[in-house]
């Protein structure tokens, strides 16, 4: 095998299934990237198992081949070389030369045949949406997803799809995020749960670009995002997933509409009084045209008052200000109406058409003096 590229062709392929390489294995050949250059065209790939990427990058094939390169030496090798072309040469029993202008390496490679290869679904079953679009899908759901894996589901996301409708929900057992999308055709009615961490390194590849069209098919345990010159192949994560629309109310006693910038502006002011380990809730007190912000912990106090619309009785709530900040934080509106039942039950952030729910839940405060 002999083949050429341009060094930030090469790199941006590296770097993109350097995330489907994974930190702890037993397996050597997985801790590798292969370079497969035996179709005609030039492939990179990783795959811990899990989570599998492939990736064509623009060079010339000089002599077809197929081998597997330590990832973590070869995407260093590869960083620090000059902006210039970069040869990649396997000679002997799988040594690789990897050169550029007047550096020159030799490093042992592996057999590319032994590799662990994607696995192949069946491509009939599929949506299909804009970079963009679910880019921002993620973005405005994954922070809900749960850290730790004592409930394997909720460290997904669910995938919902009814005729024209992409329902996407992730939650941790404090909140619950949830986005509507809009397709542009008809699909068969589809429940999976995605990897968090899929989705995660997904967005990271994504350009973002509403006139590019990711694919994703969906397999019996697999899902396959394809887009522009890669493909993401994900294990789903088995399971039936929590009964969302039970959680969700549309009752209320009290609808506050108020600036989002200036809601969120002042949560993060009042953080500034929490230390990482503390547990300390914002409180706020709904009154006919104000709200109250309040904050007590052991660095000082804040308060302030912003103006709002209220419909509804008056009220006063705790919540976690960080899980305020996160669905703040990914909203696009102006304005934001919240809806709230009492102390002890969650609020509802959404919008009329109900494209974005953030259903967060309230905590145990003290009054204030």
């Amino acid at each position: 095998m002999k083949l050429s590229f341009l060094k930030t062709d090469l790199l941006n392929g590296i770097n993109i299934v350097l995330k489907a390489v994974p930190s702890k294995t037993t397996m050597t050949i997985l801790e590798c990237i292969l370079i497969d250059a035996t179709s005609g065209e030039i492939k990179l790939m990783a795959n811990d198992m899990e989570l599998a990427i492939e990736t064509k990058v623009k060079g010339e094939i000089l002599e077809a081949g197929r081998i597997a390169i330590d990832a973590k030496i070869f995407s260093e090798i590869v960083r620090k070389l000059p902006d210039s072309e970069v040869l990649i040469e396997e000679y002997g029993n799988e040594t690789i030369r990897i050169s550029c202008e007047k550096a020159n390496f030799q490093i042992v490679g592996k057999r590319g045949d032994d590799f662990a290869f994607m696995p192949q679904i069946e491509r009939e079953d599929y949506i299909c949406l804009s970079q963009f679009t679910l880019k921002e899908t993620i973005r405005q759901t994954i922070f809900s997803i749960a850290a730790n894996e004592n409930n394997k589901l909720m460290t997904g996301e669910l995938f919902e799809i009814s005729g024209n409708s992409l329902r996407v929900v992730s939650m941790d057992g404090h909140r619950i995020s949830i986005r509507h999308v809009e397709l542009k055709d008809y699909y068969e009615e589809k429940k999976v749960v995605v990897p968090g961490k899929t989705l995660m390194e997904i967005s990271r590849i994504l350009t973002g670009d509403q006139d590019s069209d990711v694919y994703i098919f969906f397999g019996k345990n697999y899902i396959l995002f394809e887009f522009d010159d890669t493909l993401v192949l994900s294990r789903l994560i088995e399971g039936k997933y929590f009964q969302v629309d039970q959680m969700i109310s549309n009752n209320y006693e009290t609808k506050i509409t108020v600036n989002k910038r200036e809601f969120l502006d002042s949560i993060e002011r009042s953080t500034l009084l929490i230390r990482e380990s503390d547990k300390k809730p914002i409180i706020l007190n709904v009154k006919d045209e104000t709200m109250e912000l309040s904050l007590n912990s052991f660095l000082g106090s804040m308060r302030e008052e912003i103006s709002i619309e209220k419909g509804g009785k008056d009220l006063m709530i705790g919540f976690n200000p960080r899980f305020l900040i996160d669905a703040l934080r990914v909203i696009d509106d102006e304005e934001i109406d919240v809806y709230m039942i009492n102390s002890k039950a969650p609020c509802f952030i959404r919008d009329e058409n109900q494209s974005y729910i953030y259903l967060i839940l309230p905590v145990n405060f003290s009054t204030p003096r």
